[in-house]
């Protein structure tokens, strides 16, 4: 499902003494099986930005496409069910959504909110429970037993539970011990792939960024101030150091390699793997040199 927003702008309070403008005429293209990240700093219009995605928010000026529906700033926007149901949303700390009795119901809850049968949804949370590396036997649980990581997994299967064809991905490793952070992000690209997801990562880490979107988007002070592969934004770090953005470490790390051994690598190089790789190539050119 593509999503395109034409000149959106957002005010919070509209009309009222303390608007506050959090979004400036932004324009991005989010193509129907895309890897997007969406990077930039505190304050940067993030947040405000994601929520516009599956209509939690209506532009206060522009217009935002989600598949062939068009929200638009001072127009009526109906039935928005459809949408929030293709466009799943992690928040940051899911688990804190979490309130049934048992973690089996509070996966069901959502898909039978938009009136998938009982039946079903309970088939879709045993396979789901399973699929987010969490035992059957956690069903039959309350989700407030279960520790902080099982407990975001849960919120996460009850995301997958409604098959959205969108995810949006709010900061999803917030809290989490560098293990759960990259099992969590490791889970996501394997869905993204395997059932053809439309991904949106919001995140502070560039390290995220770089190894799994396939298209970076910069937010600075409420607008979109530049888009393009991870490969191109990384690759700039004086334009990136403008909008208050590092590298992330795996490029700083390959600028110090290359100033000692006094060589340029063929690409910038956005995981370890990638970056032993073309070590390894320079290393044989010069034994065969």
């Amino acid at each position: 499902m593509d999503i395109k927003l034409q000149q959106v702008g957002y005010a919070y309070s509209k009309g009222t003494p303390f608007e506050k403008y959090a979004l400036y005429d932004v324009d991005l293209a989010i193509t129907s099986g895309t890897y997007q990240a969406l990077i930039g700093h505190t304050g940067s219009g993030k947040s405000t930005i994601l929520q516009h995605f599956n209509g939690l928010l209506k532009p206060s000026t522009g217009a935002v496409h989600i598949g062939d529906r068009v929200i638009e700033a001072g127009k009526k926007a109906k039935e928005l069910k459809p949408i929030r149901q293709k466009v799943g949303i992690v928040f940051q700390f899911p688990e804190h959504q979490l309130f049934e009795e048992t973690v089996l119901k509070d996966i069901m809850f959502g898909p039978m909110n938009f009136g998938v049968s009982e039946q079903e949804a309970e088939r879709r949370a045993r396979e789901l429970i399973q699929l987010v590396g969490l035992p059957k036997m956690v069903l039959e649980k309350s989700p407030f037993d279960l520790s902080g990581g099982q407990m975001r997994r849960v919120a996460i299967a009850g995301v997958l539970a409604m098959e959205p064809e969108v995810i949006v991905l709010d900061e999803p490793t917030a809290g989490l011990d560098p293990r759960g952070q990259k099992e969590i992000m490791d889970m996501f690209y394997e869905l993204h792939k395997e059932r053809g997801l439309t991904t949106i990562l919001v995140t502070h880490s560039m390290e995220d960024a770089a190894r799994y979107a396939d298209q970076l988007a910069i937010m600075h002070e409420g607008r979109c101030v530049l888009t393009g592969t991870p490969r191109e934004l990384f690759a700039d770090a004086e334009t990136l150091n403008e909008y208050r953005l590092e590298l992330p470490r795996i490029v700083k790390f390959q600028q110090r390699v290359e100033k000692m051994m006094n060589t340029k690598l063929a690409k910038v190089c956005l995981t370890e793997e990638e970056l032993a790789q073309q070590i390894a190539l320079v290393v044989k050119e010069r034994d065969h040199s």
